[in-house]
C-alpha cells in the first residue's frame, strides 16, 4: 500500500495521545521521580489523591481504581510492545508506571479544579471536530455514526465512549492548566535571532585524530607489571571467574512423543472455527489506482491551478481511451506507485486520507474521477470492491488445521515433559531415559550466560539450572525443538583465578586504565605542537595522529571520530576561521581541530524564520516551567501525604 495515501498514524497517535496526557504532560510524569505514599488502601483501589489537607478527615478524596490501571497499562502496552504483553512480571512493573501517570494526573486536575480550570462535554465535542482526530471521526464534515465510533474507540483503545471521552477531558484541561501557568512566558526579538544565528552557523573544519586504539597498541607493560597489577587489584579478581555448573540432562523432540501428534477431527476444527469467527472477518475493500500530481501544502494560487489543469488534462486522455498505466508511469508524481502504473490494491475503509477514501469507497467502479487531497490531485479509478464478509471455513481450513495441530504437539511435548520428569524423580535420570530410548548427556562446566550446543535452545535449561541446586530432584525445560528433563551435578563457584590463566584479561585492563591518561597527554601535546608552529597537519604527522577533514555541519551535525560537534566541540562555533583547538575530549579519540569555514545565516534568513524560532523557544520554555510548576505540586502532595497507594500493588511479584 502507498504510504503517503494510508491513514497517516499520527491519526490513531493523536487519538491515543489524549488516553494518556498530550506529550507536555507525558514528559512531566516521565520526568517527576514516582510516587512513594503508601497506606492503608481498599481493595480494588490503586491509589488515592486528596485535594485538600482537610480531605483526609472526610475521606473524600479521588481513588483510581486498579481496574483502570490495568486498562491503560494493557492499552499503552499493546500499542508500544505487543511482544512483553503476556508477560506477568513486565505487565506488573508497567501497570505501576501507568499507575504513577494516573496519580500524577490527578493531582494536575485537583489543583486545576481549585483555580476554576474545567473542560466540559462542549469542549471535548470541539476537540472531536477538530484537526487529524476531526479527519477521522467528521470525513468531509459528517459523522461516522455512533456505532462505527464506538466500535472504532473500542478496537483501537479497548475503552468505552464514556471513558474515551472522560480521557480526553482530562486532556483538554490539563492543557488549559499548562496555559494557565506559562500565560506569561514571552520571547524577545533579540533572543529568537541568537538562537536562530547559533543553529543555522554552519562550519568546516580540519581535525586530527588520536585513537584509543593506537594509545592502547603503544602500551606494552612487562609480565612483572602485569603480575604486580594482578596483586595489587587482587579485589577486582575475586571472583572474576564466574560460577559454573555440570548438568546432566536427557532430551526429546516432537518426533519421539509416543503415538506422535493426531490429527484435529472435524468437530474440533469446526469448534475453533466458530470460537473465532471474529477473526475471519473480512472488511470492506476497494481496489483503485491513481495517477498523482503533487501540490505542496500553501502552494500558491497560480501553482494550484497548472496542477489541476494537468490532471484534468491526463482525465481527458483516459476518457479518450488512453492507457491508464502508461500515463500513470509517464505523469505520477507519487514514486511508490507510478512504476506500477498507479495500481495501489485493496484498501480497507478508513485507512486513506478521508478524501481519497470516500472516493474509493463511492465512485462506480470503472469510473475515473480527479480527487484533491492535501498531497495534490489524484485522478482516480475504482477497479474492484468487495463488501465486508466471514471467510467460510473452506477459505479458513489449512490455517486452523495448522493451528489445532501445533496446539496438539505443544501440549503433548508438555504432557510427556510432565510425565519423564515424574518418572525421572521416581527412578533417576539414567534409568528413565533408558527405558524411552533416550541418551543422557552431562555437560562440561557451563556458565550462566553460556551454551549447550547440542541443544537448538538451552538458555532456559541453563537459567532454571541457576536457579536449582544439586539436590534438587529432575526437571524439566523447553528447548527449542522439544524439552528437556535435567538435574545439576555440581556447583563450581566464583572465584579468583590464577594469574597465568588470566594473563590475557589483566593486559586489557592495565591498558584500560592507562589509556586515559596517555590520551589526554599525547592530545594535549598535539595541540600544543599545533598552536606553537601553527600547523596542525605538521603537528599530527610529528605525534603520529591522523589528518580528517569535516563537512559543512551545523550544531546538530555529526563528524566521524568526533561525534555531535554542538555537543563535543561547541567551541569550534565560537572560533574565527584559521584558529586551533585546544585538546578535545571525544571519548574514543582524542581530538583538536582547526576551523577552516564558517558560514552564518543572511538577516533576510534571520528574518524570514524569526517567528518559527521564537515559536519553538517559546514552547520549550512553556514545557520547561510547566514541569517545574507541576513537580512543586506533586511534591508538596508527597511532602504532606495526601497521596495514598496500596503497597499490595508496588510490588512485581503482587498477587503471586
Amino acid at each position: 500500500m502507498i504510504r503517503f495515501l494510508q491513514q497517516d498514524n499520527r491519526v490513531v497517535k493523536a487519538l491515543f495521545v489524549v488516553i494518556i496526557a498530550a506529550a507536555s504532560v507525558s514528559m512531566v510524569v516521565y520526568l517527576i521521580p514516582g510516587l512513594t505514599g503508601q497506606g492503608a488502601v481498599s481493595a480494588g483501589t490503586y491509589a488515592v489523591v486528596y485535594p485538600n489537607w482537610y480531605s483526609k478527615f472526610f475521606s473524600s478524596g479521588e481513588a483510581i481504581s486498579q481496574e483502570k490501571v490495568s486498562m491503560q497499562a494493557r492499552q499503552q502496552l499493546q500499542q508500544r510492545n505487543p511482544q512483553y504483553a503476556s508477560n506477568p512480571m513486565i505487565v506488573s512493573l508497567f501497570e505501576q508506571q501507568v499507575g504513577q501517570q494516573m496519580v500524577q494526573q490527578q493531582i494536575l486536575l485537583a489543583e486545576a479544579a481549585k483555580l476554576g480550570i474545567s473542560a466540559n462535554s462542549d469542549d471535548v465535542k470541539q476537540f472531536l471536530h477538530e484537526g487529524q482526530a476531526g479527519q477521522v471521526l467528521f470525513p468531509n464534515g459528517k459523522f461516522i455514526g455512533q456505532e462505527q465510533y464506538a466500535a472504532m474507540i473500542a478496537s483501537r483503545f479497548d475503552m468505552s465512549v464514556d471513558d474515551f471521552e472522560e480521557s480526553v477531558r482530562h486532556d483538554i484541561t490539563i492543557q488549559r492548566l499548562r496555559a494557565y501557568v506559562t500565560a506569561g512566558l514571552t520571547v524577545s526579538p533579540k533572543e529568537a535571532r541568537d538562537q536562530y544565528l547559533k543553529n543555522g552557523t554552519k562550519i568546516k573544519f580540519e581535525y586530527a585524530v588520536i585513537s584509543t586504539d593506537d594509545i592502547r597498541k603503544s602500551i606494552n607493560p612487562s609480565d612483572a607489571d602485569l603480575e604486580a597489577f594482578f596483586k595489587k587489584n587482587a579485589s577486582r579478581y575475586a571472583n572474576a571467574v564466574p560460577e559454573e555448573r555440570t548438568i546432566s540432562y536427557f532430551a526429546f523432540t516432537p518426533n519421539d512423543v509416543p503415538g506422535g501428534v493426531q490429527q484435529p477431527t472435524q468437530q474440533e476444527i469446526e469448534a475453533y472455527y466458530n470460537a473465532h469467527k471474529a477473526e475471519y472477518s473480512v472488511p470492506e475493500q476497494a481496489k483503485s489506482r491513481h495517477i498523482l500530481i503533487q501540490v505542496a501544502q500553501g502552494a500558491d494560487a497560480k501553482t494550484d491551478a497548472a496542477a489541476k489543469a494537468k490532471a484534468e488534462g491526463i482525465l481527458k486522455q483516459i476518457q479518450s481511451g488512453g492507457n491508464f498505466a502508461d500515463l500513470a508511469k509517464k505523469n505520477s508524481d507519487d514514486p511508490g506507485s507510478k512504476d506500477s502504473g498507479g495500481e495501489l490494491g485493496f484498501a480497507q475503509r478508513g485507512h486513506m486520507v478521508p478524501e481519497f477514501d470516500n472516493a474509493i469507497f463511492t465512485q462506480k467502479i470503472g469510473d475515473t474521477k480527479i480527487v484533491k487531497t492535501q498531497y495534490g490531485y489524484h485522478i482516480v479509478q475504482v477497479e474492484e470492491r468487495n463488501a465486508a464478509h466471514a471467510q467460510s471455513l473452506s477459505e479458513v481450513l489449512p490455517t486452523i488445521q495448522a493451528t489445532l495441530i501445533r496446539q496438539k504437539s505443544t501440549a503433548a511435548q508438555d504432557a510427556y515433559a510432565k510425565a519423564l520428569t515424574s518418572e525421572a524423580i521416581k527412578n533417576g535420570l539414567d534409568k528413565t531415559a533408558a527405558a524411552h530410548h533416550l541418551q543422557v548427556v552431562t555437560t562440561p562446566p557451563v556458565n550462566g550466560s553460556g551454551v549447550i550446543p547440542a541443544l537448538p535452545d538451552g538458555s532456559q535449561l541453563i537459567s532454571r539450572a541457576f536457579a536449582a541446586k544439586p539436590t534438587d530432584p529432575p526437571q524439566s525445560a523447553p528447548t527449542g525443538e522439544g524439552f528437556a528433563v535435567f538435574q545439576v551435578k555440581s556447583v563450581i563457584p566464583a572465584h579468583a583465578p590464577a594469574f597465568a590463566d588470566w594473563k590475557s584479561h589483566v593486559a586489557d585492563d592495565y591498558r584500560n586504565e592507562q589509556v586515559p591518561a596517555l590520551m589526554s597527554q599525547k592530545t594535549a601535546e598535539l595541540a600544543a605542537k599545533a598552536k606553537a608552529e601553527n600547523d596542525l597537519a605538521k603537528a599530527a604527522k610529528e605525534v603520529g595522529a591522523s589528518m580528517k577533514t569535516s563537512d559543512l555541519v551545523d550544531q546538530t551535525g555529526q563528524v566521524p571520530e568526533l561525534g555531535a560537534v554542538g555537543q563535543v566541540a561547541p567551541q569550534l562555533f565560537q572560533m574565527t576561521p584559521g584558529t586551533i583547538t585546544g585538546p578535545i575530549n571525544a571519548g574514543r579519540t582524542g581530538v583538536v581541530a582547526k576551523l577552516v569555514d564558517k558560514q552564518q545565516p543572511s538577516d533576510s534568513d534571520i528574518a524570514k524564520n524569526l517567528d518559527q524560532t521564537r515559536d519553538q523557544i517559546l514552547e520549550q520554555k512553556r514545557q520547561e516551567a510547566f514541569e517545574i510548576f507541576a513537580n512543586s505540586i506533586i511534591t508538596d502532595y508527597k511532602k504532606n501525604n495526601r497521596v495514598r497507594i496500596n503497597a499490595k500493588t508496588q510490588s512485581p511479584l503482587a498477587g503471586e
